[in-house]
């Protein structure tokens, strides 16, 4: 089977790192009880938090590094892309190099925190009527959306160079698709 590559914001890894976890995690507290007992309160789930190892190998290796590197200290949130996982808005909260870096062999491992979208200041219609001409106009765009009916052979990277939008602008318009390498045959997909 031939994965397509792990992708973040603008960098994409010339071949997935070899280790990869998610860490799915919930804060618990205890209370204690008089004589001896206790009482568990489910405080709810909090962050997944993906994690992973791998290396660049072979002329320009510590080069591909730093590429990596410059994305980390980006500031913000971005998609995260991997070929298992359900896509991800994370933040790029970990790069180790594991090594004395050499020219030509880099390993590393690196963490990504899981952005839970509560504060994203995202405001839709139903919360926030139109008002005025410009926001007429956003409303009548927003309601001649382009859809794409899903056939056999389709993917969301053919469909993004099909229709002129990027990769990840696609995936953004598209929230339910949980995991961007697997589409069905009928399903919608915003184009525009």
């Amino acid at each position: 089977m031939i994965l397509s590559p792990m992708r973040y914001k603008s960098y994409t890894w010339p071949h997935n790192p070899r280790v990869y976890s998610i860490d799915y995690q919930r804060v618990m507290a205890v209370h204690k009880v008089p004589f001896g007992g206790y009482q568990l309160q489910d405080l709810g789930l909090t962050r997944r938090v993906m994690k992973g190892e791998g290396e660049f190998s072979g002329e320009g290796a510590y080069d591909e590094f730093k590429k990596l590197a410059c994305v980390f200290y980006e500031v913000g949130p971005g998609l995260l892309v991997h070929p298992l996982w359900q896509v991800a808005n994370t933040y790029f909260a970990a790069l180790r190099l594991e090594q004395a870096p050499r020219p030509d062999y880099v390993r590393y491992s690196f963490e990504f925190w899981e952005e839970s979208g509560t504060y994203s200041g995202v405001v839709t219609r139903a919360t926030q009527p139109a008002q005025g001409e410009e926001g007429a106009a956003a409303v009548q765009a927003a309601d001649q959306a382009s859809f794409h009916r899903v056939v056999k052979g389709d993917t969301l990277w053919a469909l993004s160079k099909r229709y002129g939008v990027k990769l990840a602008d696609l995936i953004a318009l598209n929230p339910q698709i949980k995991n961007p390498n697997l589409i069905y045959v009928g399903q919608e997909v915003r184009v525009g």
